[in-house]
């Protein structure tokens, strides 16, 4: 395989972005290769900085072992499974170039070093909690990438959503980098397939806790697709609502002024383990803020269901 450093998925979105081309010219990932023509692939800006950044062992920037606490709630010489708390980067990026998990990973285990972004098989953004898992060697690894191509890897959610979401649906639409900024996402015709399944677990005063399911992983997937439904997760800088538009029900509530992140929980992640290949699967339960917000939104909710009876008796 061509390029065999680099995964399936990965290749086919430097296609979209014009990164892979053939014959000079920009394609698309369905076309079909004859023979003779010529590839050539202009690594990312991003990329290449890490690259670089790897292989400069004395540059400020270089990628240090350093101690993080980590909640892991899996170990095994195959995998990792841990509990990221809101807040932590996962990885080094210009702005946040140390204390990320791949930092602590390669504190807690220098054999990490040797795989591939030090194990990490997908990531959850900076200020979503939850579960991840961490391939320990190559052949893991592989296995773990495959897995999410192949969508055979579990990733279950909890968020807080603004508004009446319906029951129950299923949103499968494509996303891509916005065409007007760089650093948001969009659904976009350009963009790459992502499916999103969602359930509503339990309704509050202008907003509802549900449970989503990821068939892809495409970045702030689920963030954009609630967003482009109309029904932003509650506390979202970037997709979300600000306080000044949000429902007079939930703008004057303490606890959802002081949310200051998307509300947002990688909850459940099931995976065939590479070891054993047996299918297992791993479960977190809400934090604090998150756990403390649902709490206190049905208490409102409650009290204001009480109160509309008694005025309805009235």
């Amino acid at each position: 395989m061509l390029f065999d450093s680099y995964s399936r998925s990965r290749l086919q979105s430097w296609i979209v972005e014009g990164y892979l081309t053939m014959d000079g010219q920009v394609r698309r990932s369905r076309d079909k290769v004859l023979g003779g023509e010529v590839l050539n692939l202009q690594l990312p800006p991003d990329l290449v900085s890490e690259l670089l950044t790897e292989a400069d062992g004395d540059g400020l920037s270089h990628l240090v072992a350093e101690p993080v606490d980590l909640d892991i709630i899996h170990e095994d010489e195959h995998i990792l499974v841990i509990n990221k708390r809101a807040g932590l980067v996962m990885h080094p990026a210009p702005g946040n170039r140390r204390g990320t998990l791949l930092n602590g990973l390669l504190h807690y285990r220098p054999a990490q070093a040797g795989v591939p972004r030090a194990g990490i098989v997908h990531r959850l953004d900076k200020e979503t909690s939850g579960l991840c898992v961490v391939a320990c060697n190559l052949e893991a690894h592989t296995h773990l990438v495959r897995q999410l191509q192949a969508r055979e890897m579990g990733r279950n959610y909890t968020a807080v959503v603004v508004g009446d979401v319906p029951i129950n649906g299923t949103i499968d639409a494509p996303i891509g980098r916005h065409p007007r900024d760089r650093k948001r996402m969009a659904v976009t015709d350009s963009g790459k397939p992502a499916v999103t399944h969602f359930e509503c677990v339990e309704r509050y005063q202008g907003c509802a806790r549900v449970a989503l399911r990821l068939e892809t992983g495409r970045t702030h997937q689920i963030r954009v697709h609630m967003a482009h439904i109309g029904y932003a997760l509650l506390g979202d800088p970037v997709y979300g609502r600000r306080l000044a538009v949000l429902p007079r029900q939930l703008a004057e509530v303490p606890v959802v002024m002081n949310f200051r992140r998307q509300a947002l929980h990688a909850s459940r992640l099931s995976l065939i383990h590479p070891g054993s290949h047996e299918a297992v699967s791993f479960e977190s339960s809400l934090p604090e803020d998150m756990q403390h917000l649902c709490d206190s939104l049905h208490s409102l909710t409650v009290q204001a269901q009480r109160a509309a009876g008694v005025q309805d008796r009235g």
